[in-house]
């Protein structure tokens, strides 16, 4: 695991490093745009991926963008993602299989 899907950030340090509120975070956990894991005790715990994410939607937000725009902005860009992996892996199979070196 890359360190910065690690979840070990709290709340407190992501508020300072992203400029938002305590609240707002919150609020963007509600609004399924980010996905903190909770300790046993229940603190919310963070990665510098989230962090990263939070800058993302607050730029977002200050470019007058709702948040249900931003999740399907998020959702489309993932999509994306996960078909381009898709693609490079079935490549990745059939070079393998031909045996084609690049």
């Amino acid at each position: 695991m890359d360190y910065k899907e690690k979840k070990v950030i709290t709340i407190g340090v992501v508020s300072e490093l992203t400029g938002l509120s305590e609240r707002q975070i919150r609020y963007y956990e509600d609004r399924k745009l980010i996905f903190p894991e909770r300790s046993k005790g229940g603190t919310r715990k963070y990665s510098f991926e989230d962090v990263e994410s939070l800058v993302e939607i607050a730029n977002h937000r200050e470019d007058g963008l709702q948040t249900y725009e931003i999740r399907r902005m998020k959702e489309k860009q993932e999509r994306y993602n996960e078909a381009k992996l898709r693609e490079k892996m079935l490549r990745g199979q059939i070079n393998a299989h031909f045996n084609i070196r690049k």
